[in-house]
């Protein structure tokens, strides 16, 4: 609604409607407008922009050559906003009578609506990698034509002779400026002389040791430690402050007296410890194993499994979902989500995570974490607890992760104790890859398990089953064949090559992280 400031004086009150309605954003645009047009098309047109807003964790994207698919585009913050938007008019009549005209000069004031967000352009502008050649003489020649098809094309223009342009797949991670501290040169003492070249101390450490005084141990280690370091039990003791500290020590001890390894996962399945405190109890109780069948689990100091047969139901197994064309499915039909993929990994263009919030010496000692507001509505019981899922494989339920790290005795379906048992009193030596399992035991535990899952799968999601291809004549989906690979002729070097992505790793932690680098 207009309102007239005439008859209004400097600084006086003027009733303006405000409309609450009309939600606005806001666009600080880091040029001079000239065409509204064209300036749009910088920042993907309406649509791109519409889009942008609708997703709070991106960022606005502008591109000064739109055309150009080479432009690196600057980014701009989104920022939550209270702001109004006026439109003022500034009218003027003149009047031509009398000897003294003078003009009047009135003012509409309109509230046009709310800016509820703001996108402001901070950063600096990234480096513009263009398709450019230079030729002798420091002449540079465009290569647009050349690289970009623009129109269909005959055979001969993929077989042109063109220099070589490859544009760099990411360029920098931050765009706006920091200030870089260099760390001071290291004074050594009179007659220091620096140690011979090496690959232990060819690249030094870009931050401290984590102190937790955790002990590795490979498989082709001789021994295996019988206590914990000095360091380690100190560290422990300083952290062990109250009865609750010592009635944990006491469960977890009592976990390896019942059974010798644990992985991390299931110790946070069986007791209520915040995972700070854990990081420095596990190392005063058990060492960790690197690489062989138990590897990325804590084992009992003194406990070798290694001299133990028995110790075979304690091995890991490497589990990791089985996905595409050939088992039913595709990767993005699956229930179980991957917790990260590279599909979504995008840099700038994305709002940076809330930063994590700190743990005080006095939440440590009483067990607290970040989140004390929220903890205090839940069980203290059951506060740092993981599910039982998190280390336990049963049939008919699909696992949490994509990618699981099991220990054979975890495997609580018996037709899988029977593949692993089928060499009791039999076991001779152990291996690294098979430890004192049969050999191909792991193989025959993953396709018995791919089957279950597949089967858990279709019971969810019957539709993705559902093509006639793959039902008989009376309607019925045909049983499902044991995933083993051992069809016949071209199949089977067409099956080894699709499953080459789900081949045993040694301690990877691709979608289950293991604990190895909170040691390092």
């Amino acid at each position: 609604m207009a309102a007239g400031m005439a008859d209004a004086g400097p600084g006086a009150a003027l009733p303006v409607e405000l409309r609450r309605e009309r939600r606005l954003v806001c666009v600080e645009y880091p040029g001079m407008v000239r065409d509204v047009s064209k300036m749009l098309q910088t920042l993907g047109g309406e649509e791109g922009v519409s889009r942008i807003y609708t997703d709070p964790s991106k960022r606005l994207e502008l591109y000064f050559r739109p055309k150009d698919p080479y432009c690196h585009p600057v980014c701009a913050n989104r920022f939550s906003t209270s702001s109004l938007l006026f439109r003022i008019r500034r009218k003027t009549r003149r009047r031509v009578t009398g000897p003294e005209a003078s003009p009047e000069v009135t003012f509409d004031v309109e509230i046009l609506g709310i800016v509820s967000t703001t996108y402001k352009f901070q950063g600096m502008s990234d480096f513009q990698y263009l398709a450019m050649h230079t030729e002798v003489g420091v002449r540079h020649v465009s290569m647009y034509d050349k690289v970009l098809m623009r129109k269909p094309e005959k055979e001969g223009f993929f077989h042109q002779e063109l220099p070589l342009h490859i544009p760099p797949p990411t360029f920098s991670r931050l765009d706006t400026p920091v200030d870089y501290f260099y760390r001071p040169e290291t004074q050594h003492r009179e007659g220091y002389n620096n140690p011979p070249i090496s690959g232990e101390n060819l690249i030094g450490l870009s931050r401290a040791r984590r102190l937790h005084n955790a002990i590795f141990v490979n498989f082709e280690d001789d021994e295996v430690p019988m206590q914990a370091l000095e360091p380690a039990v100190q560290t422990w003791r300083k952290v062990c402050t109250n009865p609750l500290d010592q009635k944990v020590e006491e469960e977890l001890r009592k976990l390896f007296e019942i059974r010798p390894i644990w992985s991390r996962n299931a110790v946070k399945a069986k007791i209520n410890i915040h995972p700070d405190k854990l990081k420095v109890l596990l190392p005063f109780l058990a060492y960790y194993m690197i690489t062989g069948p138990w590897r990325s689990l804590w084992i009992r100091y003194g406990y070798d499994p290694r001299k133990h047969p028995e110790a075979k139901i304690y091995q890991v197994l490497d589990f990791r979902i089985r996905c595409g064309m050939k088992y039913g499915y595709a990767p993005s039909d699956m229930p179980v989500k991957a917790k990260r993929s590279t599909y979504n990994y995008s840099l700038p263009n994305t709002v940076k995570k809330t930063p994590y919030q700190l743990v005080t010496i006095h939440d440590l000692k009483h067990g607290l974490g970040p989140s004390e507001t929220a903890g205090l509505q839940k069980s203290a019981s059951n506060k740092y607890k993981l599910k039982d899922s998190v280390y336990i494989f049963r049939e008919g339920t699909l696992p949490p992760y994509r990618q699981m790290f099991y220990q054979l005795c975890d495997l609580n379906v018996e037709e899988l104790q029977k593949i692993i048992h089928r060499n009791d009193g039999a076991e001779e030596t152990c291996t690294e890859r098979d430890g004192w399992c049969r050999p191909k035991t792991s193989d025959d535990l993953r396709n018995a398990m791919s089957l279950m899952v597949r089967q858990a799968i279709r019971s969810r999601r019957p539709a993705l089953f559902s093509s006639p291809a793959k039902a008989n004549g009376d309607g019925e989906k045909e049983p499902l064949a044991c995933e083993s690979g051992e069809d016949d002729g071209e199949d089977v070097e067409e099956e080894e090559e699709e499953e080459e992505d789900f081949k045993p790793s040694d301690g990877s932690e691709n979608e289950m992280e293991t604990e190895i680098l909170d040691y390092v």
